[in-house]
């Protein structure tokens, strides 16, 4: 039987009801530990010599069959779930990096990202540097004998500026560097990086994967051998598993993620057209905008846009806080991939802890707004938009 489509992937991948009464949906495995049969059997399964399950930190049948589903979603050979986004990208920088390292990012990455990076700067010793990553021979020029990582976000978040996978992949290769590439905007059903020859790929699962707003979880594809030892080191001994339940709550929600990552982009998309047709609006930003300056990479390497874009206003920081205030169906919240459209101030909000000449560099600016597009009605979305955006023209604060 030739390789299943990835809607299918999403529903049956790494569940086999006979292995579980015959069960259509897979078990809560809600617990904290496992029994033994006897004294014996602890004995090799703490060895390693017999296969099972010990404590839930180690291992759970729930998170298990989720686990092996992300893999087969992202090309890859294993994947390991984790508490949260970040549990996910800390396990994986503090697994590849030691005190000397260097890391390059892509300019412009998620705050709490800059923020852990930072703490190993200061505490650890691990150096870092932002690239444009905008061709080869840029990034050969920031690369340093010590670069043991390189690190980017495509789209890059909130600017949604596009990094050439292959472009990076092939510089690496030569260089024996690692490439993580942070596929939260994307999902696997939009982006799989691991194809272009990435090593590894993480996910904010709280966003797209779960899709309800009701979780909080991250998610690292990539080799056997690196999966296993994060698994034992990183995620065993500081600790940030995802608990079964949120691995179930995951389960649930990977299998409407093509119904909903269809909508979510072809409701951005029409909120694209009409954001760039309102006097208001100074610039829109977004993957699959025939404009965008990396459209061609966007076309290449992603299925469709997705649901996440941003936008300029024609204002200042007050006008684009005060057009958030007038909203009405949109709710301001600093997440993405729910059903709900949410908005948010990434300058005052997710990316705060970025100093603003640095986040400046990265082309995020005080009258700059983040859309996630949820899954209502698009004429309604925009709606919303026409009277904030025409409430905001008539109090417009005057710059000088």
């Amino acid at each position: 039987m030739k390789s299943k489509r990835i809607e299918t992937v999403l529903i049956h991948e790494g569940y086999h009801p006979s292995k579980y009464e015959g069960s259509l949906n897979p078990p809560l495995f809600q617990t904290s530990t496992f029994t033994f049969e006897h004294a014996l059997q602890g004995e090799r399964r703490f060895a390693g010599e017999e296969k099972g399950y010990i404590y839930s930190r180690l291992g759970n049948p729930t998170v298990q069959i989720l686990d092996e589903r992300m893999a087969v979603l992202e090309q890859g050979e294993a994947a390991l779930s984790f508490a949260s986004g970040m549990a996910a990208v800390s396990s994986v920088l503090f697994g590849l990096l030691k005190t000397g390292d260097h890391i390059l990012c892509s300019q412009g990455i998620y705050g709490c990202t800059y923020g852990l990076l930072q703490l190993m700067k200061e505490k650890y010793g691990v150096s870092h540097d932002f690239s444009p990553m905008d061709n080869e021979e840029m990034l050969r020029s920031q690369l340093r004998p010590t670069t043991r990582c390189i690190y980017i976000e495509t789209p890059i978040n909130p600017t949604m500026k596009i990094i050439d996978l292959e472009m990076v992949v092939k510089i690496a290769k030569e260089k024996g560097i690692i490439v993580v590439v942070d596929n939260t905007f994307s999902s696997p059903y939009l982006q799989q990086p691991l194809t272009y020859g990435c090593d590894i790929v993480i996910h904010s699962a709280t966003k797209y994967i779960g899709g309800h707003g009701d979780v909080i979880a991250g998610i690292v594809v990539g080799k056997n051998d690196f999966i296993n030892e994060i698994r034992m080191t990183t995620q065993k001994d500081i600790g940030g598993v995802i608990s079964p339940f949120d691995a179930w709550l995951l389960l649930r929600g990977l299998k409407t993620l093509h119904i909903r990552m269809d909508r979510h982009c072809e409701n951005a998309e029409k909120v694209v057209s009409f954001l760039k047709k309102h006097p208001q609006v100074e610039n829109v930003f977004y993957p699959f905008d025939p404009e965008h300056p990396q459209y061609g990479i966007a076309k290449k390497q992603m299925k469709r846009g997705g649901g996440v874009l941003s936008f300029t206003i024609n204002g200042t920081k007050e006008d684009a806080q005060r057009l958030m205030n007038h909203l009405q169906t949109i709710r301001i919240a600093v997440s993405l991939g729910d059903a709900e459209t949410l908005i948010q101030h990434p300058a005052t909000m997710t990316h705060s802890v970025i100093p603003q000449p640095v986040r400046e560099s990265m082309g995020i600016y005080d009258h700059m707004l983040r859309m996630s597009i949820g899954l209502e009605a698009w004429e309604d979305i925009c709606a919303d938009l026409d009277q904030a955006l025409n409430s905001f023209k008539h109090t417009k604060t005057v710059q000088s």
